[in-house]
């Protein structure tokens, strides 16, 4: 593996205190997926050159656990370009894209690393849900705007319910004879963000039944591009909050034990310059695998007989971030519920309150008509979930029974959007100017 100095060297700077700064919580949840790999290989290469080159692409393919999953990357353009059946090009390319996302976590900590928390927090909200982002922004593309909105819808319920609940009831089982706490004050901040992003989504939901329906529908597009702005400038006074006013909020106290026996040293494993070229390479790598998902999954669900509400809602949303979700119940198991509420408000907040709203503002830019009204059920589940998550967090302790209402809270959601089918016409919405469809190959 590459020393710190080397990395260090790369960038330009020779302070040691540069590269050691405390980390997200998303970032430390991600890392507990992550193993050291062998530099024995790398290290006999004599070209200084060749052998950093091959030092980062070992740290970037195989440093994580989940480097099982690296063939699938290959396979789904092999599926693809070789005509395989689109119900298996859309299963390798999600489980590519798990793959992808905890990278992308990866190399934007190392990057951070040289940076400082300030910028490195940044770079966590542009970059913490790139695979949503960049799943929207092919959707959209593509006109999918339903499938767009399912899957954003989805990733916040995920986080909320499944992520949240799975970590309170397994960490109160794993810590029965102990009382577990938490920050309060982060999830009020996050809780009172979400509960606002609900109020967004409930009167352009409401707005339907107000008058005639073509009047209304015009009024609703208006009204949620107004209100998208607004959400956007809410969310950066929320990243003005955490990362400068009120830092001491979110901030962890003590970097977690990963293996359980040491404190694991923080330094960087690839240079700075190198972290940007891997980090643009996986994004435009997730980027092509998104694509395949979103040009498959309507034959998948199809295919598998699964409705698909069911299978944009609730199946893309967890295989997408499933390491960080991994990572927020390993620590959950520790008794560090501060990282895993860090990891599932945090994701929660970000897709509520900046995804959604860029999404709106992006297809507005492309003269598509996508608004912030999710339809009926939808909106409900997300106002019902939101107010259930705050509730279970409003005295910052935490116990088994918390975990499994919130964990029951989700099955239910997904019951009935395994039961909902979403009619073909709706897969689609109606462009304001229609650009050239894109063929799926």
């Amino acid at each position: 593996m590459a020393s710190n100095q080397e990395c260090l060297l790369e960038n330009g700077t020779s302070s040691e205190e540069e590269v050691h700064h405390g980390r997200t919580a998303r970032q430390l949840s991600a890392s507990a997926l992550r193993k050291k790999s062998d530099p024995a290989l790398p290290n006999s290469v004599q070209n200084g050159h060749l052998r950093e080159w091959l030092v980062n692409l070992q740290v970037v393919l195989l440093g994580t656990k989940l480097s099982v999953l690296l063939p699938t990357i290959p396979l789904s353009i092999f599926a693809v370009y070789y005509g395989f059946g689109k119900p298996w090009i859309f299963t390798l390319s999600l489980l590519a894209l798990t793959l992808l996302a905890e990278r992308i976590s990866f190399l934007t900590e190392q990057i951070s690393y040289f940076t400082g928390p300030t910028v490195g927090g940044l770079l966590n909200a542009t970059f913490g849900n790139a695979t949503e982002l960049i799943i929207a922004i092919s959707a959209l593309s593509q006109g999918k705007v339903a499938l767009l909105k399912y899957s954003l819808l989805g990733s916040v319920l995920s986080n909320l319910l499944l992520v949240l609940g799975t970590s309170l009831f397994c960490g109160g089982l794993a810590n029965l004879r102990r009382e577990q706490k938490f920050e309060r004050r982060q999830a009020n901040v996050n809780s009172l963000l979400l509960l606002l992003g609900t109020f967004c989504h409930t009167l352009p939901m409401l707005l339907q039944y107000a008058g005639n329906s073509a009047a209304t529908k015009d009024q609703t597009l208006q009204f949620s591009r107004a209100i998208s702005i607004l959400m956007l400038l809410s969310y950066i006074a929320f990243m003005f909050f955490q990362l400068w006013t009120h830092r001491g909020f979110f901030e962890l106290q003590q970097v977690p034990e990963v293996d359980g026996d040491e404190d694991v040293e923080e330094v960087a494993e690839i240079g700075f310059w190198s972290g940007f070229a891997w980090l643009f390479a996986v994004t435009a790598i997730t980027a092509l695998l998104s694509e395949y998902v979103v040009g498959t999954i309507e034959d998948a669900s199809k295919s598998w007989g699964l409705s698909f509400s069911f299978l944009s809602l609730i199946l893309v949303p967890i295989l997408g971030n499933a390491a960080e979700h991994a990572g927020s119940i390993i620590f959950a198991f520790k008794n560090k519920l501060d990282i895993s509420l860090g990891v599932s408000l945090g994701s929660a907040t970000q897709v509520a309150m900046f995804v959604v709203p860029c999404c709106v503002v992006v297809a507005w830019i492309m003269g598509i008509n996508m608004d912030l009204n999710f339809g009926l059920i939808e909106t409900v589940s997300l106002a019902l979930a939101v107010i259930t998550t705050a509730f279970a967090l409003q005295d910052g302790t935490s116990h088994y029974v918390k975990g499994l209402v919130l964990i029951f809270c989700y099955i239910v959601i997904g019951i009935c959007f395994f039961v909902f089918e979403t009619p073909v016409g709706e897969y689609s919405e109606t462009l304001r100017t229609p650009p050239n469809p894109r063929q799926f190959p």
